[in-house]
């Protein structure tokens, strides 16, 4: 086995960015050849015509390129970091949700959750009949992600949220 492939094999498991000292760690071998192999790893996959890359922004790790991302989509769940997860309860919980109360409940960040989430397909956002708010909810996409039967009031009572958890 080449040292070659057996950093692929590393960067193929992982599911988080490994630095060179870890991947040496784990193979038993110099951090500089490792670096030095690592580099060759990164030319021939930017070099060829593959759906994978190596990513190295934090980290070394094995991914889909971008290009491909909306077929990875149709057969892997979404992931969401915990924020964005939070975020997205409160809209579940309390939708139709204005734009402006979750940022209320969540601050400024949740601006860019709302964004990220339209992205994936979980949530809408439309003006209001006046045209004056935002208003936020849950797309169907949403119910068969987390495979929920019903609407999401039913899902509150089930999770015996707090009644105080009005509009």
């Amino acid at each position: 086995m080449s040292l070659k492939s057996r950093i692929e094999a590393v960067l193929f498991i992982t599911s988080t960015a490994m630095t060179i000292k870890e991947i040496s760690g784990i193979l038993g071998e110099n951090p500089d050849e490792v670096e030095s192999t690592m580099l060759d790893l990164i030319m021939d996959y930017s070099t060829r015509d593959s759906a994978l890359e190596i990513d190295d922004e934090d980290g070394y790790i094995l991914q889909v390129r971008q290009d491909y991302m909306d077929i990875v989509e149709k057969l892997v769940p979404i992931e969401m970091k915990p924020s964005h997860l939070k975020t997205l309860s409160i809209i579940a919980v309390k939708e139709p949700i204005r734009q402006s109360k979750l940022i209320e409940l969540r601050g400024q960040v949740a601006r860019d959750h709302v964004k990220d989430l339209i992205d994936k397909g979980l949530i809408e956002r439309k003006r209001d009949k006046k045209q004056k708010f935002y208003i936020i909810k849950t797309t169907p996409k949403f119910g068969e992600y987390f495979k929920l039967k019903g609407d999401t009031k039913s899902l509150a009572k089930i999770l015996d949220i707090d009644k105080d958890l009005k509009n």
